[in-house]
């Protein structure tokens, strides 16, 4: 993988392959990102289209970045909620727009794997719907695509602080509920929380 502060400035610099790699590697997280917020896939990839339109006609203004996949993910999250929003006025809908991310854990997988273990999965299910959407939000980004509380913050468009107590109390409430459901749960959920 080539370094993404070298590859941003080739794109900058008008490098055409710069901007087929950026598409290349992002492309699917990106579009499976915009199907947590929407599930209409052709609006999804109209955004995108949109997206790295504006980048290519603004390259030469465009910021640094050691990050590509946050800097699109930044932007992709604005640009598609604020889409949304603009959809919405035009159909008179007044729905909330909510990021539902799926938290998927190795531990999960090695539950789902189980068929005595249905019980288990659905209590982390039930967990996580007990969070609050921006709670979910932050675990998705902390544990599932591991982002620093500074890249949270960023996408999030919080402070630092922010974000680590939206990290801490969405622990503190999934522990609250693990030990309420099942004590096992509690001590894998700790393990996780300690890696």
């Amino acid at each position: 993988m080539k370094d993404d502060q070298y590859i941003w400035e080739e794109f900058k610099n008008g490098e055409e392959y710069a901007i087929s790699y950026i598409y290349n590697q992002n492309i699917d997280f990106l579009f499976f990102y915009g199907k947590r917020i929407t599930k209409d896939e052709d609006f999804i990839l109209d955004v995108i289209q949109d997206l790295f339109y504006e980048l290519i006609r603004t390259k030469k203004n465009l910021g640094k970045t050691d990050n590509i996949r946050l800097y699109l993910l930044k932007s992709f999250r604005r640009k598609l909620i604020r889409e949304l929003q603009r959809k919405q006025k035009q159909t008179g809908s007044n729905e909330e727009i909510e990021i539902q991310p799926d938290i998927v854990f190795s531990v999960e997988e090695d539950i789902i794997s189980t068929e005595e273990n249905s019980k288990r999965l659905e209590i982390i299910r039930q967990g996580m719907k007990e969070l609050n959407q921006k709670q979910r939000e932050v675990l998705y980004y902390k544990f599932t695509l591991g982002f620093d509380y500074v890249q949270i913050s960023e996408i999030m468009q919080v402070t630092n602080d922010s974000a680590r107590q939206l990290v801490s109390r969405a622990i503190t409430s999934l522990k609250k509920y693990f030990a309420e459901n099942n004590f096992i749960l509690m001590l894998i959920f700790k393990k996780l929380v300690k890696k």
